[in-house]
């Protein structure tokens, strides 16, 4: 049985580095793990309870309740703005928070990471997306983290696809999340 790990990317941004770790996730999933990178956040509008309600609901917001209902895990990317995760990154979590109490990410496995210019890595955006995903309902495995540092220099020439000290702590990320999902389904 393969595990569905839904990634969310909190940049907008092309050529953004925490897309680009994302895509490596997906290139290094273990053969029984799928990592689906979702795409569209940018059409999801702001949560806004007006609008939530049976029928109203907008086609992006939907789609992203239908594909993370779906998902087994998550595994969320964070970079760093003005020492907070992004708004869109939080915006997807308030959507998925919904229904109170049986959202699409209620009791689900989740790990943070991310990579950020800084010399920390983004460690308080990640912080803050593991409360927020936390209130939210998810299961979030504080102790897996990987946060790295120094973005603009260290992947400059370098996809994080193709740094190996990179995919070895995605790869541990994803194992701990796979390990976590199973003992979630038993």
């Amino acid at each position: 049985m393969s595990v569905r790990i839904l990634a969310l990317v909190g940049s907008l941004r092309a050529g953004s580095h925490n897309r680009q770790l994302a895509e490596a996730a997906v290139k290094h999933a273990p053969a029984d793990v799928e990592v689906e990178l979702f795409e569209g956040l940018a059409d999801v509008p702001f949560y806004n309870e007006d609008i939530d309600v049976e029928g109203s609901v907008p086609e992006a917001a939907v789609r992203l309740r239908a594909v993370a209902g779906q998902a087994d895990a998550f595994l969320l990317f964070s970079p760093e703005y003005n020492g907070t995760m992004p708004a869109v990154l939080k915006n997807a979590i308030d959507w998925l928070s919904r229904p109170f109490g049986g959202g699409a990410v209620s009791g689900k496995p989740v790990a943070v990471v991310g990579t950020a210019f800084g010399q920390y890595g983004g460690v308080w955006a990640q912080d803050d997306a593991r409360k927020s995903i936390g209130i939210a309902g998810a299961a979030v495995l504080e102790d897996v983290k990987l946060s790295i540092p120094g973005s603009v220099t260290r992947f400059a020439e370098t996809h994080p696809g193709d740094d190996h000290e990179v995919v070895a702590g995605l790869t541990e990320v994803i194992k701990q999340l796979t390990s976590q999902t199973a003992t979630a389904a038993a």
